[in-house]
């Protein structure tokens, strides 16, 4: 693996530790990873298409176990308090339209913290907060399939800052939107005080937004470092389906 070597706090936020996983069919899409995000860090995973980035994220909450460890804020991501970890880390999919089910923005954004069981007012304070933060407040009663994907994107972030997580775990956050969208996304995102995991293939993005970048390939991390360090390594960009923004 080639190790660019940054200075980062001294306090883990995420710690995975040989982690190998194989999906049903026996495809392996995780070999052995290890990787270490310090608070506050927002750090960028890419790679080819199948090289194991989400399949890595859904494992920072649990959806998928496999042989390994995974700590979330120092503490390992096991049955014992498995929730009250996933409740830290919020995890963000792909496609908004996963994570948006209810009739009305509001009540998308309300759910978890009325599955915590919080008292109506400090739900609705949460859900004001989360919107502002992502810039859709005034919007609550408007029905999520008729926002536009970009703002859907947004409702999405907002679903899960409501749950106040100390660490955010996007896939693929820009992807879809028009340039506009996508600029609005990353001065978001660079908003946010939470730690930000992110997996893409937007590379400009990964220029743009985060400090470290991750290089997944064949389910094996091959390159960690600062990302104008392996921006600029042309060579092992196009070795793992790559190329500078």
């Amino acid at each position: 693996m080639l190790d660019y070597k940054m200075q980062t706090s001294t306090e883990t936020a995420v710690a995975v530790r040989n982690l190998s996983f194989s999906y049903p069919d026996g495809q392996r899409a995780l070999r052995g990873v290890s990787l270490t995000v310090a608070r506050g860090e927002k750090v960028a995973i890419v790679g080819p298409n199948g090289a194991g980035k989400s399949t890595l994220l859904l494992h920072l909450n649990g959806i998928l176990e496999g042989q390994g460890e995974v700590e979330i804020t120092g503490r390992p991501l096991r049955d014992g308090h498995k929730e009250e970890l996933r409740a830290l880390l919020g995890l963000v999919f792909q496609n908004p339209d996963d994570q948006l089910f209810s009739p009305t923005v509001f009540e998308d954004v309300a759910f978890g913290p009325l599955y915590m069981g919080l008292p109506e007012d400090e739900v609705r304070q949460r859900v004001d907060e989360a919107l502002r933060q992502v810039g859709m407040s005034g919007l609550e009663e408007r029905m999520p399939h008729r926002l536009s994907l970009g703002e859907r994107k947004r409702v999405a972030i907002a679903t899960v800052l409501s749950m106040k997580p100390a660490i955010l775990a996007v896939d693929e956050p820009s992807l879809g939107l028009d340039p506009r969208a996508r600029r609005s996304l990353i001065n978001l995102l660079q908003e946010l005080p939470q730690t930000i995991i992110a997996c893409t293939h937007d590379m400009h993005l990964v220029r743009d937004l985060f400090p470290r970048t991750v290089i997944l390939d064949e389910g094996r991390v091959v390159a960690d470092g600062p990302t104008e360090a392996l921006l600029s390594d042309v060579a092992l960009l196009e070795e793992h389906g790559l190329e500078a923004p």
